[in-house]
């Protein structure tokens, strides 16, 4: 379940997903298998090669990705979040959430 998003960044990420574009949208996520993670960005691309390319550049295997209906991607979550996200000049999702002031 998504927190702390609105329904229309969902939707503008689901758009820009099916037009083939790298996709990242960051929210709100517990999970008690990743102790001190509290969000996780999902990388999506309906081009699986070009999302499987990306992935690559970052060390991010093809077997990782998750198959979720029309909407592959990658789920990112602390310093590999980080970093990428850093690299991609994307950390404003970060900020938006706090996760910085954790690091």
């Amino acid at each position: 379940m998504a927190f702390g998003i609105t329904r229309t960044e969902l939707r503008e990420w689901k758009d820009r997903v099916k037009q083939n574009e790298i996709s990242f949208l960051t929210h709100f996520w517990i999970d008690d298998r990743f102790p001190g993670c509290t969000s996780v960005t999902k990388v999506a691309c309906a081009d699986i090669e070009k999302l499987v390319s990306w992935g690559r550049n970052y060390g991010l295997k093809r077997e990782w990705l998750h198959w979720h209906d029309d909407y592959p991607h990658f789920d990112l979550l602390g310093e590999t979040q980080y970093r990428i996200l850093k690299q991609e000049g994307l950390l404003s999702q970060l900020s938006r959430f706090r996760v910085l002031d954790k690091l």
